[in-house]
């Protein structure tokens, strides 16, 4: 029978196999020589095991799949359907480059469908690339993949935390996420779930503000990703009052078919500040007219400078007399004075 000695010898041999002379032996010059690196990767390898067994580092299991085998989550934060070479243009490049990804999707494991195998809780964009890549430029490529144990909450956590800092998802995406999780996780309860995400509640309310506007105010953008939640906030006011409020869906109604018409031609969209001044016009409705200047009385006078009546037009068909009846004229001069008033104001 083999000594415990021998035992751990062997033991170590084995994890050294191939680097160096075998533990058991005489070492030589040459041997050392040859052992000291295996010994230095043993060295290691028993230090990052150590340091594993004490929690320091914590170890992932990635998988390279088929991104056929992966579906997005129902409640995935971003439109599928609105990625495109151009949107994804820079991460498209990046892992052309590398050949790869260098973060993985997180997914967690479907069970409920067998044409997939996971379904995508953060990483609709990297999923999106390496598809077009496979499909379109015939790439030998796979999509990388972390699987957690999540349930639907914890996964709406976790999709915001990556996305809230980054730029290419739209604040009407993250508005409609917001909206959704309110009701579906929160109870409703916008306090608790500004809590919930860390986050201030004013924050969470422009988002769900945003996430709130009509069907048809959305259309008028052309692209919803051109809303924005300070456009909520200044056309919220004139959705609350209910004849502004429908000057300004029949103004979107019309903004709609001409972005439709403008993206036929193949002109762009119509600036946003543009549309949401178009809106706030509508509700506001024609302006009245100016309040015409108010006419100063004409004093007329006799020959003899004696005051006899002051003379205003009203409007363009009326004219006002008032008569100074103290005057020293006599009725002759009122009477020739008023014939001339008359034939200059009818002459206009």
């Amino acid at each position: 029978m083999a000594s415990t000695t021998g035992k751990n010898r062997s033991i170590l041999a084995g994890l050294v196999a191939g680097s160096g002379p075998a533990v058991t032996d005489t070492p030589t010059m040459e041997g050392r020589e040859a052992l000291a690196p295996a010994a230095g990767r043993l060295g290691d390898r028993l230090s990052t095991l150590a340091r594993v067994t004490s929690g320091d580092i914590k170890e992932k299991t990635l998988y390279l799949v088929d991104p056929a085998r992966c579906r997005m989550w129902t409640h995935h934060n971003r439109r599928y359907d609105l990625l495109s070479p151009s949107a994804c243009a820079e991460l498209l490049e990046g892992i052309r480059s590398q050949g790869g990804q260098e973060f993985p999707a997180i997914v967690r494991r479907v069970k409920d469908d067998p044409n997939f195998d996971y379904e995508v809780i953060c990483g609709a964009r990297r999923h999106w690339v390496v598809s077009y890549l496979r499909s379109v430029e015939h790439r030998e490529i796979k999509f990388l993949i972390e699987e957690r144990e999540l349930n639907d909450e914890a996964a709406f956590r976790l999709a915001d935390i990556e996305n809230r800092a980054r730029q290419d998802i739209s604040d009407y995406e993250r508005a409609l996420d917001y909206l959704h999780a309110l009701d579906a996780y929160y109870g409703g309860v916008s306090r608790r779930m500004a809590e919930r995400l860390e986050m201030s509640a004013a924050w969470l309310s422009r988002f769900l503000d945003l996430g709130k506007m009509p069907e048809q105010i959305v259309a008028a953008f052309g692209d919803l990703r051109l809303l924005r939640s300070n456009h909520a906030r200044e056309l919220k006011p004139y959705l609350e009052r209910h004849d502004q409020r429908a000057r300004m869906l029949s103004e979107a109604h019309e903004l709609a078919r001409k972005q439709t018409a403008s993206q036929a031609a193949g002109y762009g969209f119509l600036e946003a500040a543009k549309v949401v001044s178009a809106l706030k016009a509508a509700a506001e409705g024609p302006k009245a007219a100016p309040a015409a200047e108010k006419a100063e009385p004409e004093l007329v006078t006799s020959p003899s400078n004696a005051p006899l009546f002051t003379s205003v037009l009203k409007g363009r068909h009326r004219l006002v007399l008032e008569l100074k009846l103290d005057s020293s004229a006599s009725d002759d001069e009122f009477v020739d004075a008023f014939r001339q008033e008359l034939a200059a104001k009818r002459s206009r």
